[in-house]
């Protein structure tokens, strides 16, 4: 993830230590107080190059070239977010107001993101993309994820993913977001389109391959295939899964091992059994929920079946217009039945096990050293001091950019 941000801050050469830390969250759970949190009490870590070198107490730190106290402050992951659309243009203002006035949330939404998308320059979308991701930066997020599916012609979902690409590694092909409106009385013919000419293209320029499989958008067959060509072509599939209704998308992302299925607002016992006896994780997308004044995904029956759970922002411009990871954090914890600790478990370490990462969303030596400083003695004030921006200071990859 790349950003103007980064410029106004220059690296430090050598070692450094950030001490003085009231409470480390490392998310190992063999560190510290040996919650799942790994929580070490006046901690300390150790950035060496671009990496995590040590954790542990202050009192046993080892010498470096460079200090940084952090006067009690506390200190997390970087926030993982694994869920965004971030290459669009313009907004849809109206639709949202009008929204708040009574009127129900569709898929059909998308198709005005489409048209001003297509009509937008390259130099425009990538203006709005590293806009956002300047933005998530500031709020402690530093493994960012996102999509295309906003041109939804191969051309303009082509351009949409060499622009992503050029900014972060975690970059989803979803050319299956919504059928073409120039295939609107032909979804087979777009099906068609999606696994074969527009994947060509697409492919070179992505990691991952999505599919809304909803009501209004693809059903389990067409879905089915999408994602079985995209992985024909080596993208690994995610599921927007069980948004709007109950359906099959969960148990078919568990099926094709899916590195998540994303919403799951609407689940039988039988999606919840298949997610927690499979290694798909499920992404919540709490912000989704409070823009459009629908049910809340239940992130406690998830968490009580053993289901790994990651919270993400779904940034985009139609049902999730925030970049805030601590802002769907305190939704967790307040509306979804989590508790903080998990809640931030969720957006670290959890949005690593959504991109199938091991080098971020936890500080322990070999990790990448993402990390953010909050201006709070603990991790708790994220969801205890909602809307306040408590991250003072931001690490990627060792060099501070916030």
């Amino acid at each position: 993830m790349s950003s103007t941000t980064a410029d106004a801050h220059a690296s430090t050469t050598g070692t450094t230590v950030i001490t003085n830390i009231a409470s480390l969250v490392t998310n190992d759970p063999s560190l510290g107080d040996g919650s799942p949190l790994g929580l070490i009490r006046d901690a300390a870590v150790v950035i060496d190059g671009d990496r995590i070198a040590w954790t542990g107490e202050s009192r046993e730190a080892p010498a470096t070239d460079n200090r940084i106290d952090a006067a009690g402050r506390a200190v997390i992951p970087g926030f993982v977010d694994s869920h965004s659309h971030l290459v669009f243009a313009g907004d849809r203002t109206q639709e949202f107001n009008a929204r708040m006035s009574g009127r129900a949330y569709s898929a059909g939404g998308i198709r005005t993101t489409v048209a001003a998308t297509r009509a937008a320059s390259d130099e425009e979308l990538e203006r709005n993309l590293t806009r956002y991701l300047d933005e998530a930066l500031r709020q402690g997020t530093t493994t960012l994820e996102t999509k295309s599916g906003y041109g939804l012609t191969v051309e303009d979902e082509a351009r949409a993913l060499r622009i992503a690409s050029a900014h972060t590694d975690e970059v989803t092909y979803l050319g299956a977001h919504i059928v073409s409106p120039d295939h609107a009385d032909d979804p087979a013919g777009y099906v068609a389109l999606v696994t074969g000419e527009m994947l060509d293209a697409c492919a070179p320029y992505a990691r991952w391959i999505d599919v809304f499989c909803e009501k209004g958008a693809f059903d389990g067959d067409q879905a089915r295939a999408i994602l079985t060509a995209g992985r024909a072509k080596g993208l690994h599939p995610r599921v927007h899964a069980n948004q709007l209704t109950y359906g099959p998308g969960v148990r078919l992302a568990v099926e094709l091992d899916a590195a998540s299925a994303d919403h799951c607002t609407h689940l039988t016992d039988a999606d919840v059994d298949a997610l927690a006896s499979g290694a798909t994780v499920a992404t919540l997308l709490p912000g989704a929920e409070f823009s459009t004044r629908a049910q809340w995904p239940d992130a406690r029956r998830l968490l009580d079946a053993g289901v790994t759970v990651a919270l993400s922002t779904d940034c985009n411009p139609g049902s999730s217009f925030t970049s805030s990871v601590p802002f769907c954090i305190a939704l967790a914890v307040r509306d979804m039945g989590m508790t903080p600790d998990e809640a931030v478990w969720s957006a670290t370490a959890g949005g690593a096990r959504a991109l199938r990462r091991t080098d971020v969303g936890r500080l322990t030596p070999g990790a990448y050293a993402d990390l953010a400083l909050l201006d709070a003695p603990s991790h708790v004030h994220l969801a205890y001091r909602p809307g306040v921006p408590l991250v003072r200071r931001v690490w990627r990859r060792g060099v501070r950019v916030v």
